[in-house]
């Protein structure tokens, strides 16, 4: 195992040091517990906006703390969960005493620990509502979760919901964006390598030299099938397909198309695979509105992407468009 460390066990504590002395400007950092809060937190009479999850998904999620997007991010271990005992300080740290809204990916301990945390949090008198993002169609049920996994969809959830938020809606409307995004969001992805987890030191699965695994999760969860490698429309259309499907996409439909890297991926094979995207989805009827190319959810150094596409009306758009100031994303402003 080759990385840039220098302790297996001190890498998201140096990372998070790192992320803050960088965007000082942005971002204030809580190291003991580990969270993050954009620097003018908590905004006064704006609903908060909390997520996190396992490291290792940069810059999801700390880099999407700031103007427009998250007010707190809340980093685990790589791959594992933030513990409520994290979660609880980040959330009141952001409430204004407008609420604040938890964007939780749906893995099982992301999912639990929240939920505790959330409670918690309504035991010391602030109103929480959760987002659930199961935008994967991969699989139904993983290794990790019950149900659909989050994946890609997260950062379109927390972009927009960010902006609702922004403009002013109330607990209940930011949550309510949050859960349309989700249900108008599906992704799919394929790994063309596995990723060295630090503290494990060894690739977290085997793909032979010739393999791809097509419905890969963003942890090296096993997806739908494993074949062999193939063109890039050629897979391009392997992941579009279901996501066209489970959508129903129809003629006349607006949307936006995300396609992220894994981590170790050339920017320039993902605009391959998004060319590709766009006349699966002209040859659908479907106009492609926004998009988004990039590593923005990431599985460590995975070789590989995943396709994300997002039904759109005219709020939804307006709100994507809205400014935003993160360290990852960031226009209008």
């Amino acid at each position: 195992m080759k990385k840039l460390i220098n302790d297996p066990k001190a890498v998201v504590q140096e990372t998070v040091q790192g992320f803050g002395l960088a965007h000082a400007g942005l971002v204030n950092v809580s190291e003991d517990p580990i969270y993050i809060t954009r620097k003018d937190a908590p905004v006064a009479g704006k609903v908060g906006l909390v997520s996190g999850g396992g490291s290792g998904h940069e810059p999801l999620h700390a880099g999407y703390v700031g103007r427009g997007m998250l007010d707190a991010a809340v980093p685990g271990a790589v791959f594992t969960s933030p513990t409520p005992d994290q979660i609880l300080p980040a959330t009141l740290a952001v409430n204004s005493g407008a609420g604040v809204v938890h964007i939780v990916k749906n893995y099982t301990g992301d999912v639990l620990n929240f939920e505790t945390a959330a409670e918690l949090a309504e035991a010391e008198g602030v109103s929480v509502r959760t987002v659930l993002v199961n935008d994967d169609v991969a699989v139904e049920d993983s290794l990790y979760t019950a149900g659909r996994r989050g994946v890609g969809g997260t950062v379109l959830v927390e972009k927009i919901a960010g902006a609702a938020a922004e403009r002013g809606d109330d607990l209940d409307a930011v949550a309510a964006v949050g859960e349309r995004v989700n249900a108008n969001v599906r992704t799919m992805g394929v790994a063309l390598s596995a990723c060295t987890v630090p503290h494990a030191g060894k690739p977290s699965f085997d793909l032979a030299e010739d393999e791809i695994e097509i419905g890969i999760g963003i942890h090296g969860e096993p997806g739908r099938h494993r074949i062999a490698m193939e063109n890039a429309d050629s897979i391009t259309n392997r992941l579009l397909e279901p996501v066209l499907a489970d959508l129903k996409i129809a003629s006349g439909d607006k949307v936006l198309l995300f396609v992220n890297g894994m981590g170790g991926t050339p920017l320039s094979e993902l605009y391959i695979v998004y060319r590709r995207a766009v006349q699966v989805l002209a040859d659908a009827g479907a106009t492609v509105e926004r998009s988004l190319v990039g590593n923005y959810i990431t599985a460590l150094e995975m070789q590989g992407c995943s396709i994300s596409v997002l039904r759109l009306d005219d709020e939804l758009t307006e709100l994507w468009d809205a400014p935003v100031h993160t360290a990852a994303l960031r226009w209008g402003v």
